[in-house]
């Protein structure tokens, strides 16, 4: 068994308490940097960032508004663990911790680096880029941890630790297992399940690095519905395999069987559909080359982003929920929370009578225990302590001796190596790009440059941009970069410290750079960028400091002296319930006005939980379910759960009201304008009718614009 290499990279600091610097952090950073007021605002409010929790008991999808892909998630006692993907970036496999499933804080990472070869370190021309490692399997068995997870052209690696906060070994196992997952079974025994679409299984040996001989077999044939991204489980007797698939319609199979062999029936879809609205993206054309192509927004697709690869966990009071990423477009793969209804033995995604189908918002998870609500992550990071910030990862194995904390203290040190351009550049420091805007801004000094150097702030991806300081033989240039064309904007620099800045818009995927020379006055350099999904590295954009030579030789220094991460909208785009107002409804695009009964104005009553009824003076909106229908009327009397409508807003702000009698959420008909309570849920294209605006009477129903800043992209000639 080998044990994990010790290098400068395992000195990971863990999120400060709250969020914050501590205050002689924030007095150090505010006497040396000239003009920082602004600095010293962030200290005081550095906590407000993305948060599923919404406060009131309830919690929004998805659970981070950063990247966090391939999921999976298990329960030790009275305690969840989960980790994910980083496919190329280290440190990788980050543990997460939660008592409630809804607010999670991060441990520690169980791999500081996999070093196999020139491709993880980027040299000789050589790269793993979307590689590395993915689709890892998360199990606890008898006071160990285990993580198996496989990395491309290599075995399957195995990590174990008797604290999930580390340390942990790796092991090569034997062989490699495709999107493998692992069952410790009841009897003693260890099985894997692995493949794609044909699913194959084995049982380990006692060293869980092979299997034992003559057990291997093919449990499912690749006709029968599964895909891949298996999770193994053994629930009341029965063996359970969830698996994603992503061609066309993206959906959850499952199959189930009395043994762990089968044979095994199938359910084509326990989720599917289930996309909260959200429009599918930019998309880089597969033939594309600098001036890259690129396919523009679809709202007309479905099914084609949505939440697919994941598994259930139960909690210590009997709930299930599920779990599964969808593909958000260039934040990149973000993790959702799904109530779990089991029906005829099959735990689907959803709730009664909308089976399939995920509220974006729903009432927490009873697990016996509340928490504050909080991130993993402190984004921000001044350089002061003794590590990098637990957010921070490496693009590819970093050069330890090229970047430094301790050579300038208070300074990330970055040394330049030999590159042709970005994405050859070596120890380029990355962390998740945070939705649904954010901006990024670092703050660099540059006397340390040589000729040939070139440092700054990226918006990593395929293409990539960035805006950053170049040196050569004429002196020093602030100059904006973007791959997608090709071309750079660049202006003379005569100031050796300067605030680099991207604004970025997840919701219509736009950006823009902007710098400055004293942290106050910011000039736009360059034009906007379009950002999109791309399945080159298969992660989503992410915020690069980078430093790197294109002379062809190892250049000078560059010192980064603080990243802070600033997002206008850390609750995304909802508002506060009206509650105890008189509002209007109107469907979102065409502003036809809602009516019920004769009445187009209703006052908002608060039923807890983030529900609500909506009253007119002739009664309540009330739903008829009698012989099936789902009938949309007015009704007398205190509100029931047949008055009552979860309160749920759309990523892109718009109102959806789920009925408690349904599960389904009130609809009116574009072509018929029939009313209902029989909707499945919001589609892209906000034109559904299940989707509306509100406001006050009379302000609500009026057409949207073509493009509004706030739903969705729209794309551009």
């Amino acid at each position: 068994m080998a044990t994990r290499p010790t290098s400068s990279t395992e000195r990971l600091r863990t999120p400060v308490e709250g969020g914050r610097l501590s205050p002689p952090s924030c007095r150090r950073r505010a006497s040396r940097l000239a003009g920082l007021l602004l600095l010293l605002a962030a200290c005081a409010a550095r906590a407000q960032t993305w948060t599923a929790d919404n406060g009131n008991g309830t919690y929004s999808n998805p659970l981070f508004y950063d990247e966090f892909s391939d999921p999976d998630l298990i329960r030790v006692g009275d305690d969840f663990y989960l980790t994910g993907t980083t496919m190329h970036s280290m440190p990788g496999l980050p543990v997460l911790h939660s008592k409630d499933l809804v607010n999670w804080s991060f441990l520690g990472y169980a791999l500081d680096r996999l070093d196999l070869g020139p491709e993880f370190r980027l040299e000789g021309g050589k790269q793993a880029y979307g590689q590395g490692i993915w689709a890892p399997s998360l199990r606890y068995h008898a006071g160990t941890f285990y993580i198996f997870a496989d990395v491309n052209g290599h075995t399957t690696q195995l990590f174990r630790a008797t604290d999930p906060r580390g340390p942990w070994t790796r092991t090569p196992m034997k062989r490699s297992f495709h999107d493998l997952s692992v069952l410790f079974d009841d009897d003693g025994k260890v099985y894997v399940v692995w493949g794609y679409r044909t699913i194959h299984f084995g049982q380990l040996d006692d060293s869980l690095t092979d299997l034992v001989p003559g057990t291997e077999r093919v449990i499912i044939d690749a006709s029968a519905g599964m895909g891949e991204g298996l999770h193994f489980y053994k629930i009341g007797g029965k063996y359970y395999i969830t698996s994603a698939w992503y061609a066309g319609r993206m959906r959850m199979p499952c199959a189930r069987a009395d043994r762990p062999e089968g044979p095994y029936e199938v359910n084509p879809a326990i989720s599917a559909d289930e996309d909260f609205g959200v429009v599918r993206g930019y998309r880089l054309r597969a033939d594309s080359t600098v001036p890259f192509r690129l396919a523009p927004p679809d709202p007309r697709a479905r099914g084609q982003i949505s939440l697919h690869q994941g598994g259930i966990v139960d909690t210590p009071t009997g709930e299930w929920w599920g779990f599964s990423m969808m593909d958000y477009n260039s934040v990149g793969r973000l993790t959702a929370l799904s109530p779990v209804t089991w029906k005829d033995g099959w735990p689907w995604f959803g709730l009664p009578g909308n089976l399939g189908r995920t509220p974006r918002i729903w009432t927490k998870p009873h697990t016996g225990t509340t928490s504050a609500p909080h991130a993993p992550y402190v984004r921000d990071d001044d350089f002061s302590g003794p590590a990098l910030g637990a957010v921070w990862q490496w693009n590819h194995v970093p050069d330890d001796t090229r970047w430094s904390l301790a050579e300038r203290p208070g300074y990330l040190r970055l040394h330049s190596l030999p590159a042709a351009d970005l994405w050859w550049a070596r120890n380029t420091l990355t962390q998740r790009a945070v939705g649904p805007r954010s901006v990024p801004t670092a703050v660099l000094e540059t006397a340390g440059m040589r000729p040939g150097d070139v440092a700054g702030l990226a918006l990593f991806n395929r293409p990539y941009a960035w805006i950053g300081v170049r040196r050569d033989s004429a002196g020093y240039w602030i100059e904006q970069f973007d791959q997608t064309t090709g071309r750079s904007v660049r202006r003379p620099l005569h100031a050796t410290r300067v605030w680099l800045r991207a604004s970025c818009d997840f919701l219509t995927e736009t950006a823009g750079f902007s710098f400055s020379t004293d942290g106050r006055r910011f000039e736009p350099l360059g034009g906007e960028l379009t950002m999109v999904f791309q399945l080159k590295t298969f992660q989503g954009v992410r915020y690069a400091l980078f430093h790197y030579n294109d002379a062809g030789a190892p250049g000078g220094y560059a010192d980064f002296d603080a990243m802070t991460v600033y997002e206008p909208n850390p609750r995304g785009l909802t508002r506060p319930i009206p509650l105890g107002r008189t509002i209007a409804i109107a469907t979102a695009l065409a502003g036809t006005p809602l009516r019920v009964g004769g009445a187009a104005a209703f006052e908002v009553v608060d039923r807890g939980l983030g529900r609500v009824a909506l009253r007119t003076p002739r009664g309540f909106v009330s739903v008829d379910t009698a012989g099936g229908a789902s009938r949309v009327v007015l009704r007398s009397g205190e509100p029931t759960a047949a008055e009552t409508f979860q309160w749920i807003e759309t990523p892109y702000g718009d109102l959806a009201l789920l009925s408690l009698a349904t599960h389904r959420y009130l609809r009116l008909d574009p072509a018929t304008g029939a009313l209902s309570a029989d909707h499945p849920g919001p589609e892209p294209g906000r034109d559904d009718g299940a989707q509306f605006r509100w406001g006050p009477p009379g302000a609500a129903a009026h057409p949207a614009t073509r493009r509004d800043a706030a739903r969705g992209p729209t794309p551009r000639p």
